[in-house]
């Protein structure tokens, strides 16, 4: 499996002045969960051809960034803990209201990522995330929670669940 904190070295210096934007962010007003998901996010924009990271300021990206792991994981839900607000990230960042949106938007838009995506989950949240947990058995969309260990074992393998449950 690559390493998904790999960028290619002419990217690595804007890996890094983002991820010590979102990092700080994380670290002031969410969780280590949440800027490890922003570090996966920067290096998967880095690694894109052409990278959208390489034009525009490090700090509207990061602020998309964090919109971005923010909408797929209900961030700005205050029953959630941790949670954030969208003035608290565009005060952060010092960038304008509608900043993290728009760029969150070109983020989602450009890695295909929808509400509650599997591949951008806290590790925390995947248990009540279903999105991670619905496979296809014989043309019916089931819980593979609630089938049988040796079809969990297959869908495990085949990267359809997250891991095989207790």
């Amino acid at each position: 499996m690559k390493d998904p904190y790999s960028v290619p070295k002419k990217m690595q210096e804007t890996y890094d002045a983002i991820t010590t934007l979102t990092d700080g962010f994380c670290e002031a007003n969410l969780n280590d969960e949440y800027a490890d998901m922003c570090r996966r996010m920067t290096a998967k924009l880095c690694r894109k051809r052409p990278s959208p990271l390489a034009s525009g300021r490090p700090k509207n990206w990061a602020a998309g960034i964090v919109h971005a792991v923010g909408t797929v994981n209900f961030a700005f839900d205050k029953s959630q803990t941790p949670h954030t607000t969208v003035p608290e990230i565009s005060a952060y960042f010092g960038v304008g209201k509608s900043s993290p949106a728009s760029k969150s938007k070109v983020i989602r838009d450009l890695l295909n990522i929808h509400l509650m995506d599997p591949a951008w989950t806290l590790p925390s949240r995947m248990d009540r995330n279903p999105m991670a947990w619905y496979i296809m058995v014989d043309g019916l969309i089931l819980d593979a929670r609630s089938l049988p260990r040796e079809i969990q074992e297959v869908a495990f393998a085949k990267g359809l669940i997250p891991y095989i449950p207790e």
